[in-house]
């Protein structure tokens, strides 16, 4: 597997991202606490499936991670904040916390 990647569904995925634009922002503010599964990883940051926003899409970037993390590998669960929301790309912007312990 390459380092990097992105979701196999990415293209739907961003689809439904789209569609369910609105009722993602409403349920998920900023200052929302999240978790979710690490679903794609670029240089930039990693992109996540958030548990229970199916069709949502967040993205860590790597300037909002704590100081000393490294990019969590695809498969990976973490936990975060949601610090806003791209419009122009249909991404909850988030900040990642701390891994969730294996099995959780």
């Amino acid at each position: 597997m390459n380092e990097y990647s992105w979701p196999d569904d990415g293209i739907e995925l961003g689809a439904r991202a789209q569609a369910a634009w609105p009722a993602t922002c409403e349920a998920l503010p900023v200052g929302t606490q999240v978790t979710g599964e690490v679903i794609g990883r670029q240089p930039f940051g990693v992109f996540l499936r958030i548990d229970g926003a199916l069709n949502a899409i967040g993205l860590a970037e790597i300037s909002s991670m704590p100081h000393d993390a490294e990019l969590p590998q695809v498969g990976t669960h973490v936990t975060g904040e949601v610090l806003g929301h791209a419009e122009h790309n249909h991404q909850v912007k988030i900040t990642l916390s701390r891994r969730r312990p294996a099995g959780t």
